[in-house]
């Protein structure tokens, strides 16, 4: 088990369409984080900037991007791009300094102003990037991945669109708490049935919008928080950024070919089932100890598909782990009580950052009328383009 480090603060830009710049995001969430640590800009020794390739160069180099706009101050300084994993490996970055004694308080940020519709590559011809050709070659845009999903559980395991819709209904509800989120209404399943179809099955209700904001987290090595402060608080006790097993024999975009297994046997589990596992392994814990989870339901049945993932339940049986209600508020193990993506939307860099904010504040209980009772336990789940795992599991 890896040493634990301390999150001292954790801070957010609310999601929306504002038309500003991902710095000026970035900067109002980590002002939030250093003043819910109590610590000074001038305190921190490390900044991990989660990078976007849409913001053009600054977006490249985010770390000294927003080291530059909070002031120049003489901190370390890194910036990590790895998709919808980013915030994460950020997270992860930021864990290696502290344990490493290079720093003893670290601000990650990320942030963006994500275009209008859905995500594409960046411009030019590439033939070897796998994201460039699964566009140019088969014209799969994310909501098509997104549709695919859906079919094989539906093909496989029975589900409906009604199922789905019930995803949703849940976190809508959810996000309707959420002062941060985008969107604060609630949605009947009626109402996810009428809206358009995008990626047959999945409707325009049942799939994420992109979206502008930001969040940060200061952390900081045990010894430095109770200097500080801070004798009991939140630790991220695992960060899992592992990569795929040959072979993979479970279709991930943006590769557009599974690898063939008549040689070697598959592993014994899919990608995105070794993302929860190696947290689970790292924290010395399993899905049984879990008050909550937040995961990345790009899509209504990509949340389906992450309770099974994260051995919340058997394979095929998440929808009815989502009936009985073990998925809500007040259940066994309550599933993005932040809103989820569905209430929030995709704002890449600070998204999996986001995600250890809403832990934060759940094992802290401040979530107010979102609080899960007695939340001491709570893992963080996405994966990113390319084979990037992404997970963080926080304690209380």
């Amino acid at each position: 088990m890896t040493a634990e480090v301390a999150v001292l603060g954790a801070g957010m830009h609310p999601w929306g369409k504002w038309g500003r710049s991902f710095v000026e995001y970035g900067v109002v969430a980590a002002r939030a984080a250093l003043a819910d640590a109590g610590l000074q800009w001038r305190d921190i020794g490390s900044v991990i900037g989660a990078g976007t390739v849409r913001g053009g160069y600054p977006g490249y180099i985010a770390g000294a991007t927003f080291a530059r706009a909070l002031g120049w101050q003489g901190s370390r300084v890194a910036s990590v791009y790895a998709a919808c994993a980013s915030g994460a490996q950020a997270v992860d970055a930021a864990r290696a300094q502290i344990l490493s004694g290079q720093a003893d308080a670290v601000l990650v940020v990320g942030a963006d102003a994500a275009p209008k519709g859905f995500f594409r590559p960046a411009g030019g011809d590439r033939p070897d990037d796998p994201d460039w050709l699964r566009f140019r070659v088969l014209g799969a845009t994310n909501p098509v991945y997104f549709g695919l999903y859906a079919r094989r559980r539906m093909a496989v395991y029975g589900d409906t669109t009604d199922d789905f819709a019930q995803v949703k209904v849940k976190n809508a509800a959810m996000g309707a708490l959420n002062p941060r989120a985008r969107y604060r209404s609630p949605v009947t399943a009626e109402e996810v049935a009428a809206s358009a179809v995008v990626a047959d099955p999945l409707r325009l209700l049942d799939i994420c919008a992109t979206s502008d904001g930001g969040a940060a987290v200061v952390l900081a090595s045990m010894e430095f928080a109770r200097r500080h402060g801070h004798p009991e608080p939140v630790r991220i006790r695992a960060v899992s950024t592992v990569t795929p097993r040959f072979p993979n024999t479970v279709l991930d975009l943006p590769d557009i070919a599974t690898d063939s297994a008549v040689a070697v046997d598959p592993p014994g589990g899919t990608f995105r089932m070794s993302i929860a596992g190696a947290a689970y392994e790292e924290a010395g814990i399993g899905p049984e100890d879990l008050s909550l989870a937040e995961v990345y339901d790009l899509s209504t049945a990509l949340e389906v598909q992450w309770y099974e993932d994260l051995g919340l339940c058997g394979a095929g049986e998440g929808v009815r782990l989502l009936r009985d209600g073990a998925t809500a508020l007040g259940g066994r193990v309550p599933v993005n009580v932040s809103g989820g993506l569905a209430s929030f939307g995709e704002a890449v860099p600070a998204q999996a950052i986001a995600q250890v904010c809403e832990l934060t504040w759940q094992l802290r209980g401040e979530a107010g009328g979102r609080q899960v009772a007695g939340a001491r336990v709570g893992i963080s789940a996405n994966q990113g383009l390319f084979g990037h795992g992404s997970a963080v599991i926080a304690v209380r």
